[in-house]
């Protein structure tokens, strides 16, 4: 319903769902029995058609093993900031791995620098 306000990161993650077609079929279908109105549903088929595959399934600029290496211990926290990365490259704040890592060391700080 509010497709056309989301940010363009969370609009990408919502049209590369699993059975996204499915669900817009869906939509479409009961629109067309309670309202008539399908913008929304023209709006996400015409953003279907604007995105190329790439766009809304990058590479991933940094995996797990990455942030091993810049330093930060596995844990719970990784899966935040890989969603952050993602969100942030999806949203085209940033394009590649070192941008990426310089938003985690904005974030997340730098765990090889010494604090103090």
């Amino acid at each position: 319903m509010n497709v056309r306000e989301m940010r363009p990161n969370r609009l990408k993650r919502l049209l590369r769902m699993p059975d996204f077609a499915l669900h817009l079929e869906l939509h479409r279908l009961d629109c067309l029995g309670s309202h008539g109105l399908l913008d929304h549903y023209a709006f996400c088929k015409q953003k279907l058609e604007e995105y190329p595959e790439e766009e809304l399934r990058p590479p991933r600029l940094l995996t797990g093993l990455d942030l091993i290496g810049m330093g930060f211990a596995p844990g719970p926290v990784f899966k935040e900031i890989l969603r952050a990365v993602e969100d942030a490259q999806l949203g085209g704040e940033i394009a590649d791995a070192a941008e990426a890592r310089e938003l985690v060391r904005m974030r997340w700080g730098d765990p090889k620098r010494p604090v103090g």
